[in-house]
């Protein structure tokens, strides 16, 4: 049997498990929160004095803070570009009675909101240009992007589980920015992204370790192929107006590792996780092509983090044509 055949009758196999998945990873759309629980209420009386509150704190925060959370926004905002990828991956398809594309609709659905909410809190705060992030959104979208994993399940889900918790980590420490400097609004709904970011970072590397107990010599070959190749990150491809595409990426990255939002350090980190999470030190009946992948990616994170150790991070200041001057 093929590679490509195995790896399709092991996403049938956990297809069966798919409304358990489901059901323990994903909130009921009556239950979960929706993004008017965190805005002013335009119907209230205090809407408009509600907003010259955020508008007035907002002044306090620089602008490497807003250019991160414009970038986080406008990553959230590019699901389109995410679903269609991942509903062309072996074992999966829109046919009505296929679970994965069950899950993967409930998933975006669920991940949608983020983008919602976080557009209309950067329209309240009059800090940015929204026509240009607007602009910078359709871009993303329409360049597309390519992370690597081709129709790969297994590495897919290697891709998921370390961009939930890299999601995870960029909104969990935006909140705590803004709680800091009185943004409790803004706080409480990215920390609460936060919360579903780690609840589908959960989900996926429960994927992946359904999937060691069937295939464990292709899955360890596949999580190796996606550490080596580097996680290639959505807002890789970040551009304004008239620019060209990626000429945002390396400014949107440094003014993340300045503020603290995502550094090189968090990526360490995460390989690091996911070793854990996977149990990989445990695993058995590998091949010896498998072993040595095991025995790279045990050692992956010391050496990296050597390497990240080495970075100097520059004091420049960025024009992005997103920002409006405080």
């Amino acid at each position: 049997m093929s590679i490509q055949n195995i790896r399709k009758e092991v996403m049938q196999t956990l297809e069966k498990k798919i409304d358990g998945f489901v059901e323990k990873f994903l909130i009921p759309i009556e239950d979960i929160w929706q993004p008017t629980d965190f805005l002013p209420n335009s119907q209230s009386d205090s809407f408009i004095e509600e907003i010259k509150e955020i508008q007035e704190i907002s002044k306090e925060l620089d602008d490497d803070f807003w250019i991160v959370l414009v970038g986080d926004t406008i990553t959230e905002e590019a699901l389109p570009t995410y679903e269609s990828w991942l509903l062309d991956v072996e074992g999966v398809s829109q046919q009505p009675d296929n679970g994965w594309a069950k899950w993967l609709r409930a998933w975006t659905a669920e991940e949608n909101r983020h983008g919602d909410v976080l557009n209309k809190y950067l329209y309240l705060s009059g800090r940015v240009n929204m026509r240009e992030v607007e602009i910078s959104t359709q871009h993303l979208i329409a360049d597309g992007f390519d992370i690597g994993t081709a129709t790969d399940p297994y590495k897919n889900f290697v891709y998921t589980s370390f961009q939930e918790l890299a999601t995870y980590i960029s909104h969990i420490n935006v909140a705590k920015i803004a709680k800091k400097r009185g943004h409790k609004a803004l706080a409480k709904m990215s920390r609460i992204i936060a919360g579903d970011e780690m609840r589908h970072h959960i989900a996926y590397t429960e994927f992946v370790k359904e999937i060691f107990k069937i295939d464990p010599s292709e899955m360890m070959l596949a999580f190796h192929h996606m550490m080596k190749h580097k996680i290639v990150m959505p807002a890789m491809h970040l551009r304004q107006s008239f620019g060209v595409k990626g000429d945002l990426f390396d400014d949107f990255s440094t003014a993340a590792q300045r503020i603290g939002v995502y550094t090189g350090f968090d990526y360490v980190d995460i390989i690091k996780k996911l070793n854990t999470a996977w149990e990989i030190d445990k695993i058995t009946q590998l091949s010896p092509e498998a072993e040595k992948a095991r025995d790279y990616l045990m050692k992956l994170p010391d050496r990296m983090y050597r390497l990240t150790e080495r970075i100097k991070i520059p004091d420049t200041k960025f024009q992005f044509k997103w920002m409006i001057p405080a």
